[in-house]
């Protein structure tokens, strides 16, 4: 049984099997390569517990957790839960085209009822800032987890070490008024901006050896693909999806323009500044 039916207030919900899920879907490509070095980080830390049962939180559109299979085959496994509907029918087809052992759940990991004690290992990647009771949530995988199983994640540091990430949001504010504003420690892409925070949550949610470490990854896109990422993605993005065609096209000209300097020749460049962050199932 799924268990993503939206239940009131339940904003991440709405958002990912609605806008935001459709949106992530449309740029699939473009953000698997964006965010490849990420996988890779993963992928290759998970490979040193060969034969483990991985589950991969918050999938998307299963990037990750169809690398992690395709390095194992049948040697382990790898499950991958995500609220978005959408994007797990795409992680889906995606298994199905490859012939994947990779499967998939459409579910919140903060309340599904996993198997208890069944994961020997649990990954991340931008998947673990969107819980709205992030102590429950954690709480939960480690009811998943194995004892000594390891709990591993990418998340995003502060806004104000990602320009990148929030250069759309502050060329468009004076043109969208009603944009709404990033609200500290609300579930979000920087939601676990402060390393205390991440730190205070994993403990009281019963996980031990705590590890956070800053790493400063170096991403790329093609120039041809900013404008679909910019229209589309994040803040902006969806509130665009709401404009009508004048507005649309002087928001995107406007923050186009403002996005320049990470434009080199036919290539964007970013520095994307995140934690690592490492804990065992005691």
């Amino acid at each position: 049984m799924d268990d993503t039916t939206p239940q009131a207030g339940d904003e991440q919900a709405r958002l990912w099997n609605g806008s935001a899920g459709r949106a992530w879907v449309d740029t699939q490509a473009t953000l698997d390569r964006l965010f490849q070095p990420f996988e890779d980080l993963l992928v290759e830390a998970a490979s040193a517990r060969p034969g483990s049962l991985v589950l991969d939180v918050g999938c998307g559109t299963g990037s990750t957790t169809l690398a992690f299979a395709r390095l194992h085959g049948a040697e382990g496994g790898c499950v991958g839960i995500d609220i978005s509907e959408p994007m797990i029918a795409v992680a889906r087809s995606r298994a199905e085209r490859e012939g994947s052992p990779a499967s998939f759940i459409c579910a919140n990991a903060q309340t599904h009822a996993f198997e208890p004690a069944s994961f020997d290992s649990i990954m991340s990647r931008f998947g673990v800032m969107f819980f709205d009771d992030p102590a429950r949530a954690f709480a939960n995988l480690r009811t998943a987890a194995r004892d000594n199983a390891e709990l591993r994640f990418i998340a995003w540091r502060s806004a104000a070490e990602n320009p990148f990430m929030t250069t759309a949001e502050r060329a468009a504010a004076p043109l969208l008024p009603n944009l709404p504003a990033r609200r500290p420690d609300a579930p979000g892409q920087f939601a676990f901006g402060d390393k205390r925070r991440i730190h205070a949550i994993l403990e009281e949610s019963g996980w031990a050896d705590i590890d956070i470490q800053p790493i400063d990854v170096p991403c790329t896109m093609r120039e041809t693909e900013l404008l679909g990422y910019l229209s589309r993605l994040g803040p902006v993005g969806n509130v665009l999806q709401q404009a009508n065609e004048r507005m649309r096209a002087r928001v995107i000209d406007t923050v186009r323009a403002a996005f320049e300097p990470f434009v080199h020749g036919d290539e964007v460049r970013l520095t994307a500044a995140c934690w690592m962050v490492v804990a065992r199932a005691p």
